[in-house]
């Protein structure tokens, strides 16, 4: 058999039953563009270290580490999977070396910026755009927000609740939009609305066509990537350096921290796994917060009880 072969075969009985429609696309990509195109002609037996280690050399070449991370991670499962099933005897992915990952950066907009883009949706009278302030206040997902409904929408009590996600797809009768469950467990959440939103939502839901929270005129149905090109262009017009709409929700992130939330609390808004998963990805963020704060702390240091007489190096020496 060769990897070829397998690959197909461990698509469709191991993989696809066991994941989201979303994740086996990927992992089917991934096979067909990056590693069927060099190793699929392979026997399964002549995948050996030598052979594999090569493989992520060119990769290395043409992506980026985390890239080549994703791919290498593809190539892994599939063959301890064959390994497991008795089709070879022994696989050799363990002996593959990556490069490290790197940690992306995560883009932010400044309070000026997230000022002019809210000045910019609420004078625009434009209730599709509402969306873009929810997400600077909720952190939501672009899927979750297109996916959010008014039944999700408690405005009674204040919450939303993220129960579903969706995202574009296009057949032979054009463009549909398909949902899923949230992206992990931990994504399915209630979300406190902040309380000078809700007026603006209350008038949202009073004019709405549509039983989405974000849709465009006449009630019309919108596409995830319509949206984020509708962002794009807005950052544009405002002439802000261009980030993805993601930037919103890691705006809202900042935000939070910058205000003194804390990070149990943040983690199950975002709907993190756990606390660790947000410090990791927002420690520069937490550390300027704690530098700030130690700061305000330190101006209760009274320094003319102190006396002191600077040295050449201007450091203090009591006495």
């Amino acid at each position: 058999m060769n990897y070829n072969e397998w690959l197909n075969e461990w698509l469709i009985i191991w993989v696809k039953p066991m994941v989201k429609d979303r994740t086996f696309e990927k992992y089917k990509n991934t096979v067909r563009l990056q590693i069927s195109p060099q190793l699929g002609s392979c026997a399964l037996e002549e995948l050996t270290a030598p052979t594999l280690q090569k493989f992520t050399a060119e990769l290395v070449t043409r992506y980026a580490p985390n890239t080549v991370t994703g791919i290498i991670a593809v190539v892994k499962s599939s063959l301890l999977c064959a390994q497991s099933a008795g089709v070879i005897s022994r696989q050799f992915s363990d002996c593959i070396k990556t490069p490290r990952a790197q940690e992306r950066d995560i883009g932010c907009f400044t309070c000026a910026e997230q000022k002019r883009i809210e000045r910019y949706v609420l004078a625009s009278k434009k209730p599709k755009l509402f969306g873009i302030v929810l997400s600077l206040y909720t952190g939501l997902r672009v899927g979750e927000l297109i996916a959010l409904e008014w039944s999700d929408v408690d405005l009674s009590n204040g919450t939303i609740s993220v129960i579903k996600s969706c995202r574009d797809s296009w057949n032979k009768n054009g463009y549909v939009k398909l949902f899923d469950t949230p992206k992990t467990e931990n994504s399915r959440r209630k979300i406190p609305i902040p309380v000078q939103l809700l007026p603006y939502l209350r008038d949202l839901k009073k004019h709405s066509e549509n039983n989405f929270v974000v849709c465009g005129s006449g009630g019309k149905e919108i596409s995830v990537r319509s949206y984020q090109r509708t962002f794009e262009l807005i950052l544009n017009g405002l002439k802000i350096p261009h980030r993805g709409f993601h930037a919103l929700r890691h705006t809202f992130a900042t935000r939070a921290i910058e205000s003194g939330m804390d990070v149990k609390s943040l983690s199950k808004i975002l709907g993190h796994k756990n606390s660790t998963v947000t410090l990791n990805r927002y420690v520069h963020t937490f550390m300027e917060h704690q530098n700030h704060m130690m700061n305000r702390l330190g101006t209760m240091f009274d320094t003319d009880t102190m006396p002191y007489a600077a040295n050449a190096y201007d450091v203090p020496v009591y006495w």
